[in-house]
């Protein structure tokens, strides 16, 4: 039974992010039928291939921005908005989390590099339900529960880092909400995990890992696996003074 339930659980979501998928398809083929296809007609062979490479790649664009909308209006609408939640993978109130990275998923693999860092990527973001200061700087993809995820003014996301607003623990699912003050900076390829909280123009380095549930106070510098704090200025001097040794 609980290999049937493996094979048979993703179906419902499989059909969700064809759904998702598909919509925004529509706005892409009708674009290149309707629009480019009966202009492409009347060219000659040798700008007809070209163009309509052109035109494809026009298309594909179509497709991504309007998924990009499509997404967050079937999260919404299906109940994808998430709440703190710790309990089995397998229940109703998971349910949602599903649908949520579903629909996340979707756009991240199929478009979202191509808009990031960009403000289209922050719209697409909002609508999920992130809250998004002023100035703030997203260069990744690998955010996962965009409507526990709480970026204040200032805020520096670096290259391929990853901000999760859940974890496994004890054979549990724990969606728990993740806040970055204002100023703070998460470094390249670093990982942020459910439950965390960055202070106010804090540092996490590059290829940090932060645990699930801490807490980095403001103005702190982190690093490591797992992340901890240290202490540059300590760090630089030891170093000078080891050397003159």
């Amino acid at each position: 039974m609980q290999r049937l339930l493996s094979l048979v659980g993703p179906l419902p979501f499989i059909a969700l992010a064809i759904v998702a998928a598909g919509l925004a398809l529509g706005a892409a083929v009708w674009l290149f039928t309707g629009v480019f296809t009966p202009q492409l007609a009347t060219l000659t062979s040798a700008w007809r291939y070209p163009l309509t490479g052109l035109a494809l790649a026009g298309s594909y664009f179509a497709y991504g921005l309007t998924l990009l909308l499509v997404a967050p209006v079937l999260n919404l609408v299906l109940g994808g908005r998430l709440q703190p939640y710790r309990g089995s993978a397998v229940s109703l109130m998971a349910l949602r989390w599903y649908v949520h990275c579903t629909l996340t998923l979707v756009v991240r693999y199929s478009f979202l590099e191509f808009v990031t860092p960009s403000p289209f990527a922050q719209i697409y973001y909002r609508l999920m339900g992130m809250k998004i200061g002023r100035n703030v700087t997203i260069n990744s993809t690998a955010i996962a529960d965009p409507s526990l995820i709480e970026m204040a003014d200032g805020v520096t996301i670096g290259g391929s880092a990853s901000v999760m607003a859940h974890y496994a623990q004890s054979g549990y699912l724990v969606v728990a909400p993740v806040r970055l003050g204002a100023g703070a900076t998460i470094g390249l390829r670093a990982i942020i995990m459910g439950g965390v909280e960055v202070g106010a123009k804090a540092k996490v380095l590059a290829g940090s890992f932060v645990l699930p549930n801490t807490r980095i106070p403001a103005g702190e510098t982190w690093a490591g696996i797992p992340a901890q704090r240290i202490e540059m200025e300590g760090a630089a001097g030891r170093s000078a003074d080891g050397g003159a040794a």
